[in-house]
């Protein structure tokens, strides 16, 4: 089986420990999109044991709270989807009024353009998930 989440980070790494790590995910129209991703090859949340259940939704809970801080989104949409890359991982989705498929999900088809120039905003602001991210993750884990 080749399955990309097993050889490749999937974004930049954010945070990581041996179980799971969280990665900026690099969507050129959704700056913040973090994914939490298990580090074993496992298909299915419900084939996990209970406590990894339970540290992983600790972390998305999270990356949550950092995005809501620093990037101040109008709402934060979390999805587990896997069928594309089925190996279990969170997606942690930043969405605003007015950004390129709101109020449809991000994979619906597109409902307007966004400036480039607020995109370049927004991935300004994004950098400054780095620190909040690991600082919100730690508290979480202690």
């Amino acid at each position: 089986m080749d399955c990309v989440l097993c050889r490749e980070d999937g974004g930049e790494v954010l945070w990581q420990d041996e179980t799971l790590r969280v990665v900026l995910a690099g969507e050129p129209e959704y700056p913040g999109l973090c994914r939490v991703i298990w580090s074993a090859h496992v298909a299915e949340f419900s084939e996990m044991a209970a406590t990894d259940r339970e540290r992983v939704m600790r972390v998305v809970v999270a990356v949550e709270c950092a995005m809501r801080r620093i990037l101040q989104p109008l709402k934060v949409n979390l999805a587990s989807l896997g069928n594309q890359v089925p190996h279990v991982h969170w997606h942690v989705i930043p969405r605003y009024s007015n950004d390129a498929h709101f109020p449809l999900p991000i994979w619906a088809p597109r409902q307007r353009t966004v400036s480039e120039v607020l995109l370049a905003s927004r991935r300004a602001q994004a950098t400054l998930l780095r620190d909040a991210v690991r600082h919100e993750v730690e508290q979480a884990l202690a």
